[in-house]
């Protein structure tokens, strides 16, 4: 490993200068602390919040990159759009994003791998340009970074809200109305496997709308203001009505093949051309199928993407 060293010219906490310097977010350079990469003089940095004063000394070691062994990706998935910058695919239900122990079949990132998409940070950590996640069994639109700086800038419009998202759902009971709920989301202290509404939990916005209903069951529109892990299922269940199929946050009604939870609409500015972009995700067949069993076939004037921006007045 190569040692890199520079001066300070302003004075700051570490972090941040070793951000401007590197032109990388001040996460990666958390990491980079953390790996003990990092010193001020002969001194190893421990804390991001460290002090530098202009004329100091600052070295730093770059670890390689480890390399995910590949496996055999035995299937493909749908691409919605792709250029050299970045791809957005509508992800099929049963995928899994990322690669966890618990997890024994190939996921989206062996995929991404077995096309040729592998990003790198600085601190060595292998990655694959995930800019946002979809819980395994919901399918629909995902953007996927392919270059580092797409990502680290695709990531920003997720954390300032200028990248949206609207999603379709059909729940076991109409909702009494249009309504936003927020509410902090962590870990469910009593099932592990889920999360739930929890006091000092993360910050969670959403707004839900009526679209159409029969008797029992209606379809939904969901817009995130927020990104948390199964925040659109926390939410409604908060509203006493359940995603059909989601047994695991209270769907109790009639066996369902999978979680009826679709990434309908994702719009965000490129990340190198500045250009805003709009897609639209196809439904897959089993809840296409669905909702013309359930619903007329009017209803489905009623997921496109004019009308679910009009219906939450989305603007980019």
């Amino acid at each position: 490993m190569n040692i890199n060293e520079f001066i300070a010219t302003e004075n700051g906490r570490i972090d941040k200068v070793l951000s401007v310097y590197l032109e990388v977010s001040r996460n990666q350079i958390e990491k980079l602390i953390e790996s003990k990469c990092v010193n001020i003089g002969k001194k190893l940095v421990t804390k991001t919040s460290q002090k530098v004063i202009i004329g100091d000394k600052i070295s730093y070691i770059l670890p390689e990159v480890v390399k995910k062994e590949a496996v055999v990706v035995d299937f493909d998935v749908e691409v919605i759009y792709e250029d050299e910058h970045l791809l957005v695919i509508n992800k099929p239900s049963g995928l899994v994003v990322h690669p966890a122990p618990s997890v024994k079949e190939p996921t989206l990132v062996d995929w991404l791998i077995a096309r040729g998409i592998s990003l790198s940070t600085i601190s060595g950590e292998e990655r694959h340009g995930i800019v946002h996640r979809i819980d395994k069994e919901t399918t629909g639109a995902l953007v996927v970074a392919k270059s580092n700086e797409a990502h680290e800038k695709l990531s920003a419009q997720l954390e300032d809200k200028s990248m949206g998202r609207i999603y379709i759902a059909i729940v076991d009971y109409p909702l009494k109305d249009n309504c936003i709920i927020e509410a902090p989301i962590a870990r469910n202290p009593h099932n592990r496997l889920k999360m739930g509404i929890v006091d000092g939990g993360k910050n969670a916005k959403s707004a839900f709308a009526k679209l159409v209903s029969n008797e029992k069951i209606e379809l939904i529109a969901a817009r995130l203001f927020t990104g948390r892990t199964h925040q659109i299922r926390v939410h409604l269940a908060t509203l006493g009505r359940h995603i059909l199929g989601d047994k695991l946050y209270g769907y109790i009604g009639k066996e369902m093949p999978r979680v009826f939870l679709h990434a309908r609409i994702l719009y965000f500015i490129h990340p190198i051309s500045g250009q805003f972009m709009e897609f639209e995700a196809p439904l897959y067949d089993d809840m296409k199928s669905y909702i013309l069993d359930n619903f007329d076939a009017s209803s489905f004037n009623m997921i496109e993407k004019d009308y679910l921006k009009e219906v939450f007045n989305a603007s980019h």
